[in-house]
């Protein structure tokens, strides 16, 4: 079976190295209208239809290949024991191809792990299994529009007046100066602003931690190709948890706060407070893309903790577990260093 090689737009054989070149497309990457997807059937050029298998422990669904019958679940490391099944979602528009490779991606994992103090030599030990990275493709929905917001709040200046007060000088003796004291005078404002937005970026997984999927960024979405199957080949993709009129929700929260920005700007002076914001959003499309993540799920004491790895920066992120005997023994060792110091010290 030929696989999609990392940082080459070819398929490869595992066995024999033979290559395939996957055709580009010079077509433009569209925008679908987001208004029209919530208000009309999807158009079944838009669909696609996805065999999947759901995780009971963690709630993921992503693919799997038809030829094999059992798998552990790339998030959570959980068997998976449902059978999969078929669904029809929103065809993906494009994604990022995975440039990493996995030896690469290893590499840097095992170099995450030999940084972290206090954990636990299981967790090292299952470092340097390669194996224990899988490559997913992670769904996002993108979100263009643009805005008009109004807005009402306070504007502050700020001005100096001269106060005067008693202390006491050099020699003890009561005296009488004068400072400066900043005071602000505050103003009521109201105004409108305009926002213009593009690949507003968000996470449709609820099976990675939000945090950890964020410090991946930036992506390199100027890169994005036009979706073909061929990409996949050999890794997995996961389906979206977070719906589209959900995602735009998730979405104006990102935008909101990038308004207020200009709102303060707009407001100026040196102060600003913003009391109310009521925002229109005009204009949207949307698209459904999918990023390359390498993932690794490793449980400790009945906790799973995720390891991810951006599939085109190598950038590493993850959650991690602290070994109690160790930092235990750490502070032990502290102690008697401590007693040691001080038996010394009265010595």
């Amino acid at each position: 079976m030929l696989e999609f090689s990392p940082g080459a737009a070819s398929l490869k054989c595992p066995y024999c190295d033979a290559e395939n070149q996957i055709p580009q497309s010079e077509a433009d990457i569209k925008e679908l209208d987001f208004n029209e997807y919530l208000t009309s059937v999807l158009d079944e050029e838009e669909t696609v239809e996805r065999r999947t298998v759901l995780c009971r422990s963690c709630g993921a669904e992503s693919t799997v290949d038809p030829h094999i019958t059992t798998s552990h679940c790339p998030f959570c490391g959980s068997q998976l024991m449902d059978k999969a099944h078929v669904q029809r979602i929103i065809k993906p528009k494009a994604l990022l191809p995975f440039k990493v490779a996995k030896w690469e991606a290893h590499e840097r994992f095992s170099q995450w792990i030999k940084k972290l103090r206090f954990a636990p030599n299981k967790l090292k030990r299952y470092a340097r299994s390669e194996g224990n990275l899988k490559g997913m493709y992670i769904p996002y929905w993108t979100f263009d529009c643009a805005t008009t917001s109004h807005y009402t709040g306070e504007r502050g200046t700020d001005y100096y007046v001269t106060e005067t007060y008693r202390t006491k000088d050099s020699n003890g003796n009561m005296v009488t100066r004068t400072r400066q004291v900043r005071k602000t005078r505050w103003a009521p404002v109201s105004g409108v602003v305009w926002n213009t937005f593009d690949d507003v970026l968000v996470l449709a997984s609820e099976s990675l931690p939000p945090d950890k999927t964020a410090s991946l960024e930036p992506w390199d979405l100027e890169n994005l190709v036009l979706y073909q199957d061929e990409y996949i080949s050999g890794f997995q993709a996961e389906s979206y948890k977070v719906d589209l009129a959900a995602g735009f929700d998730r979405g104006k929260e990102i935008m909101d706060g990038q308004i207020r920005h200009t709102i303060r700007a707009d407001i100026g002076g040196d102060h600003q407070r913003i009391h109310s914001v009521k925002t229109q959003h005009d204009n949207i499309t949307f698209k459904h893309i999918l990023l390359p993540i390498w993932i690794s799920a490793y449980r400790y004491r009945d906790k799973v903790y995720r390891f991810l790895i951006n599939g085109r920066t190598g950038e590493v992120q993850g959650e991690r577990p602290w070994s109690a005997w160790k930092i235990a023994l750490a502070v032990g060792v502290a102690l008697v260093i401590v007693g040691a110091i001080v038996f010394l010290a009265r010595n």
